[in-house]
This record gives structure tokens, C-alpha cells and sequence, in this order.
């Protein structure tokens, strides 16, 4: 069992990145926010904090394997289909181009922030066969606090632009966990 969870960490990874690296991402923004940088190196510390705990001595449980299985297929399926609603407006940094368009379609119809919920299903995937309880809890934590980080200063960065139609947006759809305001 513990060689086919680690396939599925490995694959699951590889699967996730892919629309990341195939999609075209916006060129330089008109308006951008750094600050959402600091939430990036929270969430690769958390990523990171996954990987500890001599994960190789461990055998997880088949539960876990499976839970892990539905989380990558959701973080896959979640990065995909935003990364291609985006289209080209996708990019790292928090910034709008000046022919910015608000996207509601596809997972921006039950999350404002999908790509974020994809990386949060990530990472539950890989600290459900890797990472043992209080360390997996320990980067739960850190990657939530960077991801509120950057939700928070896109959400401004989109505001500005947008404002009452965000404001309603905002309002009607959670930010990156389904039902959850």
C-alpha cells in the first residue's frame, strides 16, 4: 500500500501542475499587489512541512489512500477547469490586466478563488498519506493563514475594479471552501 500511495502523491502532483505550465499566462498587469507574496511563502512552508516526518518509514492506512485519491482528484479537476476559465488572465502575482473580466464561469460559479481550493485539496491529498497528525495540522494552519493572506489582497485588487458587482459576487459565493463564508 505504501508504494501505491506514493504514486498517488507523485502523480496526483503531476496531474495538478500541468494546466500551470500549459495555459498562457497574462503578460505584465496594469495594476498589481505584491503583498500577496508573503501568503505564497506561507503556503510553500506549509508544502513543505508536508514532506517532514520520515515519511518513508510510514505505512498509510488504505482509508487514507483513498481519501487522498478524491482529494487529488478534486484539487486535478479544480486546477484544471480554472486555470482554463481564467484563460489568459491567469498569472502568479495578484494583478488585473487593464481588459480584466470578472470570471463566474465554471468552479467560479461555487468558489471565487478555485485554484486556491484546488492547492487546499493538495494538500490534504499529500498530508493524508505522508504527514503524520500534528505536523499535517501544523501545515494546515500555515497554508490557511497564507491563503487568507492572498484571498484578502485579491479580493481588494478586485473590489477597486469591480466594485458592486464584486461586492455582490463576494456576497453570494464563498471564497475558497464551498459553503463556507
Amino acid at each position: 500500500m505504501p508504494a501505491l500511495g506514493y504514486a498517488i502523491v507523485v502523480g496526483g502532483w503531476l496531474i495538478w501542475l500541468l494546466p500551470f505550465l500549459i495555459y498562457r499566462r497574462a503578460g505584465a498587469p496594469q495594476k498589481r499587489d505584491t503583498r500577496a507574496r508573503w501568503g505564497m511563502i506561507l503556503e510553500g512552508i506549509a508544502y513543505a512541512l508536508l514532506w517532514q516526518g520520515q515519511f518513508w518509514e510510514r505505512s498509510p492506512e488504505p482509508w487514507l489512500v483513498l481519501l487522498a485519491s478524491i482529494a487529488f482528484a478534486l484539487a486535478c479537476l479544480l486546477a484544471w477547469t480554472a486555470t482554463r476559465a481564467l484563460g489568459r488572465h491567469w498569472r502568479f502575482d495578484a494583478g488585473l490586466d487593464p481588459d480584466h473580466q470578472l470570471i463566474r464561469s465554471g468552479p467560479y460559479r461555487w468558489v471565487r478563488h478555485p485554484i486556491y481550493a484546488s492547492m487546499l485539496c493538495l494538500l490534504l491529498g499529500t498530508g493524508a498519506v505522508l504527514t503524520p497528525p500534528g505536523l499535517f495540522a501544523a501545515a494546515i494552519a500555515v497554508f490557511l493563514v497564507g491563503t487568507e493572506i492572498r484571498v484578502r489582497i485579491e479580493d481588494h485588487l478586485l473590489a477597486a475594479r469591480f466594485g458592486p458587482d464584486w461586492r455582490a459576487y463576494q456576497r453570494a459565493v464563498p471564497a475558497y471552501i464551498p459553503y463556507l463564508r
